[in-house]
């Protein structure tokens, strides 16, 4: 199975902790140079230092904020012309939970900004070198709820599914060109994300956050939370070469909790 990256550059966004963080690593692994790309410059310096290093790997960070549109788009245009990227994991924060009947516009406004926007933003820098170089490989970090809306995430439920028809659109317009466009699906990880939702869940509900937790586990037949490792394997699988036939794809990384095809 040819998993090697030698000679690839993955851009991992929201790379400071959690699944992003434990995607740069396992990309780096496979012989990736990595560039982590999140909004704490001092946060994204320790995953680099963390990252494996063979002879001729060069690793580096961009601190930029995906909300900051303009900002995002001169970083990464500066960035491919110094180094094209043939490898973006398009992975960000959700938003605050709640349901969707009470969230303001403006809270669909800048999550469709952040995760839509700001993946189009990356797409459009690069797009030139993938097609140069034949090899691309976009992956997007996104949820379970594009096949089963999770209760009290109306809006990232939204905004994940059309961060999936994008996905699905741009699978089709690339593949000629040797890119593939995929979306993970994590399901229950141990992140900061999850403790803040049950964190979150528990004060709404004026119950433990244990009892909480619990209840989340009785949804997964595999009766724990992943780990970010879990996830950012299937990620780096995606990158890989052997997985080139492999395009427009929802995976899931949940345990078995999604109970739809």
């Amino acid at each position: 199975m040819d998993l090697d990256l030698s000679g690839r550059h993955a851009l991992v966004c929201g790379a400071s902790e959690g699944i992003g963080a434990a995607a740069a690593r396992e990309l780096a692994l496979l012989g990736a140079d990595v560039t982590v790309l999140a909004r704490r410059e001092h946060a994204l310096a320790d995953v680099v230092a963390s990252l494996h290093a063979q002879d001729g790997q060069a690793h580096g960070a961009l601190a930029v904020d995906m909300d900051d549109s303009a900002g995002l788009a001169a970083a990464v245009a500066d960035l491919v012309a110094r180094k094209p990227v043939h490898i973006l994991v398009n992975n960000t924060a959700g938003p605050p939970g709640g349901a969707a009947s009470e969230a303001e516009d403006d809270a669909y406004l800048a999550t469709f900004r952040r995760h839509l926007i700001g993946g189009q933003t990356l797409l459009r820098a690069v797009l030139p070198g993938m097609r140069e170089a034949g090899y691309g490989r976009l992956v997007n970090v996104i949820s379970t709820s594009v096949k089963e809306p999770i209760p009290n995430l109306g809006v990232s439920n939204t905004v994940r599914g059309a961060v999936a028809a994008w996905a699905k659109t741009l699978a089709t317009e690339l593949a000629p060109h040797g890119i593939t466009v995929n979306n993970v699906l994590p399901g229950f990880t141990e992140t900061g994300r999850l403790a803040g939702l049950i964190k979150a869940n528990a004060e709404k509900a004026g119950t433990s956050e244990d009892a909480i937790a619990r209840g989340m586990l009785a949804t997964v037949p595999a009766g724990r939370f992943a780990r970010a490792e879990e996830t950012a394997a299937a990620i780096a699988f995606l990158c890989s070469p052997a997985a080139a036939f492999i395009n427009g794809v929802n995976l899931p990384v949940d345990g078995g909790r999604t109970k739809s095809l």
